[in-house]
């Protein structure tokens, strides 16, 4: 998805879904007969397997419901720190509230959120774990993402909130230390990427106007071109003939905003229009994908608060604030920490590629779970305690290349045996060869 939205087309008439709606995503599950999700969450196969899953969240409604969208089917608890929608059960939540207060509200837009941080932290360590102890909890903090959107990557606030966040889940660790790691609680902190600053502002809109297209933000009637912008690009064409196809794509490499783009696969490596390359590279030729993704240009330059990483944007906030869902290296970066008996002793790195997708894999198998076929991700056996016994990870970086006249573009990939990691991908208007140096 881009932006945390998507255009449903098997709906009639066709819809616009913002997955921050939590009671959109429980109509769409309902109205598909459970085929929201096309492969098995979390919250699924730990229930196939007879363990439980608690969510505690200070995400959007529905991104609290999609961090376990069954869990009233399920008897999981889902706990939003700010949304009655997104919690389930209520009984549960009804408990809590008598232990901790009620729901703290969301923040006026813009504003650090503290309230919810320190209530979900609080749900978790006063309520959940000595009422469930579930087998998997998962405590998100939606900071200090969103301050990073609306005041930038370094600046104060964005600093404080970072330093805040850190102080509640430094509560969660002296929980640990006291009492967890003698309850074999194994710890995973992680992000689920990076930011940059965003440095100039285009409308994607205005710019196809001028090739002649119809675009619109939705579908409705006298729109031929459906344009989700963010920090990256969906194209939904209407006509979706290759020749169309091919025309919106051209009109993209002409413009200096635009990075890497992704149609679906003609091979291996291209796309079906010509300078693009196929979506299967970056995962995502999925059923309900886009006609045409895009990610904006972004450079190594040095913002203002002395980090890498800047890029073209499309939304309307002023230029010098944090972005991310690009292929800059630096918003494809994430932070993993593991702690607990299964893991190797504290204070050693891991210089061997990974990624957040590896987690869910090895969270399964130090429950003894099965791991579908589905997970693409694999178990980070580098960093358990058998680690030594490991034969050595064979490392295979891989470039693609392709262009189309003056536009040329490069994704850089790493596989780890089976599986594939993205490093990056960049767009240059000299010789490939030159570019991929």
């Amino acid at each position: 998805m881009v932006g945390n939205k998507y255009v449903d087309r098997k709906a009639v008439p066709q819809l616009y879904v913002d997955t921050a709606d939590a009671r959109l995503i429980e109509q769409l599950n309902r109205e598909s007969n459970g085929g929201l999700m096309t492969a098995p969450t979390l919250g699924e196969i730990l229930h196939k397997a007879g363990k439980s899953l608690a969510v505690l969240t200070t995400n959007t409604p529905g991104t609290t419901r999609l961090f376990n969208h069954l869990a009233e089917a399920f008897g999981h608890l889902r706990f939003s720190g700010h949304f009655r929608e997104a919690c389930s059960p209520n009984d549960l939540l009804d408990q809590a509230k008598a232990h901790l207060g009620p729901l703290p509200p969301a923040p006026p837009q813009g504003q650090p959120d503290t309230d919810g941080q320190v209530w979900i932290t609080s749900a978790f360590l006063d309520f959940v774990w000595p009422t469930l102890e579930p087998d998997v909890t998962i405590i998100s903090y939606g900071e200090p993402d969103t301050t990073s959107h609306f005041h930038g990557t370094g600046a104060a606030a964005t600093r404080e909130i970072i330093s805040f966040c850190d102080a509640q889940f430094g509560r969660v660790l002296d929980w640990w230390e006291a009492d967890g790691r003698a309850a074999g609680v194994q710890i995973i902190i992680a992000s689920d990427h990076g930011h940059i600053t965003a440095h100039s502002r285009v409308s994607v809109i205005e710019e196809l106007k001028a090739d002649g297209f119809t675009p619109g933000p939705a579908p409705e009637a006298g729109v031929d071109l459906v344009v989700v912008p963010g920090q990256v690009g969906a194209f939904y064409l209407a006509d979706r003939s290759e020749n169309n196809l091919g025309r919106v794509v051209e009109a993209l490499t002409e413009r200096p905003w635009c990075g890497p783009i992704f149609t679906a696969p003609r091979n291996a490596v291209e796309g079906m229009a010509r300078g693009s390359f196929a979506s299967s590279l970056v995962f995502a030729d999925h059923e309900r994908a886009p006609d045409v993704y895009f990610s904006f240009r972004s450079d190594d330059i040095v913002d203002e608060f002395g980090l890498v990483g800047r890029t073209w944007y499309d939304n309307a906030r002023r230029p010098g604030l944090g972005v991310h869902g690009g292929l800059h290296p630096k918003e494809l970066a994430a932070v993993g920490i593991v702690a607990g008996t299964a893991f190797r002793d504290p204070g050693q790195n891991s210089d061997i590629p990974s990624g957040i997708c590896d987690f869910a894999p090895t969270v399964l198998h130090l429950l003894g779970v099965l791991i579908p076929v589905s997970m693409t991700g694999r178990v980070l056996r580098e960093v358990l305690q058998n680690a030594a016994d490991l034969p050595a990870i064979r490392l295979e970086p891989e470039v693609f290349e392709t262009g189309l006249n003056g536009y040329r573009q490069i994704l850089r990939r790493i596989c780890v045996d089976q599986t594939t990691y993205l490093e990056g991908g960049s767009v240059a208007s000299s010789d490939l060869s030159e570019a991929a140096e």
